[in-house]
């Protein structure tokens, strides 16, 4: 069974880091075709953070965390990690990752997302 499991979420104060941290059970991360960061919001469409497509090794990030977040992965472990930086209140979200075995010509919509994990709420205050 295909489970993506993530932590490292909490509540910092603004300007503050956190990691997360995605790992997935049943399957490699490296036979998956792309790897995705999300975040929602209360009241607001699930939005897209960074994106990796394994087969040019190059994320992709949103143009509000770009400079901010960084995505890494740690083959070893199966893990995915999120570094965010420079936090901001604007950040405070639930926080996805997703994968899917197919690119299918975009790493910016989640419905090309076919498995996701649970969630882990950033709350960023002021």
């Amino acid at each position: 069974q295909v489970q993506l499991v993530e932590s490292g979420g909490g509540l910092v104060q603004a300007g503050d880091s956190l990691r997360l941290s995605c790992t997935a059970s049943g399957r490699t991360f490296s036979t998956y075709a792309i790897m995705g960061w999300f975040r929602q919001a209360p009241g607001k469409e699930r939005e897209f953070v960074a994106a990796v497509r394994w087969s040019g090794n190059i994320t992709n990030y949103a143009d509000s965390v770009k400079g901010r977040f960084t995505n890494s992965m740690n083959n070893a472990r199966n893990t995915a990690y999120l570094q965010m930086n420079s936090l901001k209140p604007e950040d405070t979200a639930v926080y996805y990752c997703a994968a899917d075995p197919v690119y299918s010509g975009t790493l910016y919509s989640p419905i090309k997302y076919h498995y996701w994990g649970q969630g882990t709420q950033v709350t960023v205050s002021s």
